[in-house]
């Protein structure tokens, strides 16, 4: 009798745990829409889940363990790869946590800046993409990466300390702007700025100034602030100064993971706290906030009258470059062929 009892137990538990796990399935399920998401760690780090749930890490902040700790709880359980990796600059603010992520995830794709160096982590990060045979670009203005009918594309990539990069991810109606780098990238940002104006979500270091001709000309409906830029003299303003460049405002540090949310015809953002979006990655958890924008952005494409070469890989990324002679005498786009140098 014992037995039968025990074998009962244990067949309930069994039913139980699948039943979970099914749940868990059904809750991370594709939705369609796109998901760009701020991490709540030191220094600089996003998410994007694309429209057919596949994940990009851009950037991974300074501390390794919490954010595997996170792309834990918002990417799903089975799911141990990652459609591509992008690297904005190489310093301990975003490099850590990413080589962190390249050793528990397979990463289809991996740009870096061409300054990469070859030491500590960076030589980590280099050995780590080599070994899984990641199709490693070095990262240039120009650049775009198709995701499931989102677009991911490299506004500027600038070297040295107030470099860095800017990315603008759109899909549908909806605009994105990442500018986490130095003023180097603002040029270009405002040259684009016109095309984008109002600009749905701007992610922008918090130290630096906000009166700038770029933001006046993007006129941002919402921005979230980065950590990881530390300028040489920042920006000492409140949250009222703030709110007059931007309606709405966050920050990791106070809203927990910050998340913009895109069907494509309109957007919205939603925040919860590092508690909340646990448990196996919840996207779905009731938000602390939550903010809609009812007015569409207007189209932008950039790179019109440029030439572009289709990398099409086996993974199914497509990422468009303008085509330069020095590139197709390189054999770039030829099986094989793509290695930072």
């Amino acid at each position: 009798m014992n037995n039968g009892r025990s074998f009962r137990t244990a067949l309930l538990i069994g039913v139980a745990m699948l039943l979970s796990l099914a749940g868990a399935a059904w809750l991370q399920r594709p939705d369609g829409r796109l998901r760009l998401t701020v991490l709540p760690v030191p220094g600089d780090a996003l998410l994007i889940r694309t429209p057919a749930g596949r994940h990009v890490l851009i950037d991974g902040g300074r501390d390794p363990g919490l954010l595997a700790l996170l792309l834990g709880r918002l990417m799903p359980y089975w799911q141990r790869d990652l459609r591509a990796v992008i690297l904005t600059r190489g310093d301990g603010q975003r490099l850590p946590g990413q080589v962190a992520a390249l050793s528990r995830y397979q990463a289809a794709l991996a740009l870096a800046p061409p300054d990469l160096g070859d030491q500590g982590p960076a030589g980590q990060w280099r050995r780590l993409t080599r070994t899984m045979g990641a199709r490693a670009i070095p990262l240039r203005a120009g650049q775009r990466l198709d995701l499931d009918g989102a677009t991911l594309e490299v506004v500027a990539a600038n070297p040295g300390k107030h470099g860095g990069a800017v990315l603008l991810l759109r899909h549908g109606r909806t605009r994105a702007l990442i500018h986490t780098g130095g003023p180097e990238g603002d040029a270009a940002v405002q040259r684009v700025a016109a095309a984008l104006a109002p600009l749905d979500l701007l992610v922008y270091p918090w130290q630096r100034p906000l009166d700038t001709a770029a933001i006046a000309a993007l006129r941002p409906r919402a921005i979230v602030f980065s950590e990881a830029y530390e300028a040489p003299a920042p920006a000492l303003l409140s949250y009222a100064d703030r709110r007059r460049y931007a309606p709405r405002l966050y920050h990791p540090k106070n809203d927990g993971t910050v998340s913009l949310i895109s069907s494509g015809a309109t957007a919205w953002i939603e925040t919860a706290t590092p508690h909340a979006a646990g448990g196996g990655g919840s996207a779905r958890t009731p938000p602390a906030r939550k903010a809609s924008f009812r007015e569409a952005a207007p189209s932008f494409r950039t790179g019109d009258a440029l030439s572009h070469l289709d990398l099409r890989g086996a993974d199914g990324l497509c990422i468009h470059h303008p085509l330069q002679a020095a590139q197709a005498a390189s054999g770039i786009g030829r099986a094989g062929g793509l290695r930072i140098p």
